[in-house]
């Protein structure tokens, strides 16, 4: 498979008024221009997995959605197509009830429903499901954005840019709904690791504007931290941090410290460059407006 472009752990986290405000500010602090070239393939995976509402923390916000998609064009793509495939609902439906069709429709960007086909086949090294068929837009992108909220997942961990395309892509029309005819989850870190292996991610982007603590991925209690953003380079690194937020090393999540041994990204925050807001504030902001009192794992570091 392709590799990223940009091979360094670059972090970006950011707050601001709006979400969408945030986003800008985020990406504006990454290397998007070495990352998007004229003409290229923009595939955008947003997190669609069950039809609860942005504000529950459970799916991306479409006006967001819209404000990605707008910052993407000034790079000039040859095309933006959003990508994604529901584990908990048809994907259409997700599409229709929430506005993301309008969404589409007014930016003139693309959708493809990756629950179905046209297929190729991706091997993997996993013990369970050691292949699978998967839209064969993957082998036409040139650049892969992971869009997807921040939570604590009662399977996974947590839920973040790694997970979102791990379960984004599979199609249910195979895997079933909630993909777990085949095996998926009957070992999801060893899965999402296998996939995290074979499909690069190019620009991680995880909105703690609305995360999720408790039982996610759809059932938790939604936490508004006015904007909060991580965007990252490497996704391995994006998750680590949003790893950190929720109170976890990644040696507390299987697939992140699997990933970080086998050398396909960077786990450790004192290897990353680390823009924006620092790690210590930005762990307080989140614990507050979680728990309501500030914690840092990171401030005697």
């Amino acid at each position: 498979m392709r590799e990223r472009r940009i091979k360094q752990p670059i972090v970006s986290i950011t707050q601001g008024d709006s979400e969408q405000q945030s986003i800008r500010k985020a990406l504006d602090l990454l290397p998007i221009n070495e990352m998007i070239k004229t003409g290229d393939k923009v595939v955008i995976t947003p997190n669609w997995v069950n039809p609860k509402p942005p504000s529950s923390g459970v799916i991306v916000g479409p006006e967001t959605l819209r404000e990605l998609i707008r910052y993407v064009k000034q790079f000039q793509p040859g095309e933006i197509i959003i990508a994604t495939g529901s584990g908990g609902a048809d994907t259409k439906t997700m599409l229709v009830k929430f506005g993301y069709d309008r969404i589409i429709k007014d930016e003139q960007v693309g959708f493809i429903d990756l629950n179905y086909g046209p297929y190729m086949e991706l091997e993997l090294d996993d013990n369970i499901i050691k292949k699978t068929k998967i839209n064969k837009l993957l082998l036409e992108l040139d650049v892969l954005i992971s869009f997807t909220q921040l939570k604590q997942h009662e399977e996974g961990t947590i839920s973040a840019a790694i997970k979102n395309i791990a379960l984004g892509w599979p199609p249910a029309e195979i895997h079933g709904f909630p993909k777990k005819n085949l095996g998926i989850h009957d070992d999801l870190h060893g899965f999402i690791t296998a996939m995290a292996k074979k499909i690069p991610i190019d620009l991680s982007i995880v909105s703690a504007d609305k995360a999720m603590i408790g039982t996610g991925p759809s059932n938790g209690i939604p936490v508004d931290t006015d904007g909060l953003i991580i965007a990252a380079t490497d996704p391995i690194a994006a998750d680590t941090i949003g790893a950190r937020f929720l109170g976890f090393l990644p040696q507390g999540i299987h697939y992140l410290y699997m990933l970080s041994k086998g050398g396909f990204g960077e786990s450790d925050p004192k290897k990353m460059t680390i823009k924006g807001m620092t790690l210590v504030e930005a762990e307080r902001c989140f614990s507050r407006a979680a728990y309501g009192q500030e914690i840092a794992m990171d401030k005697a570091k």
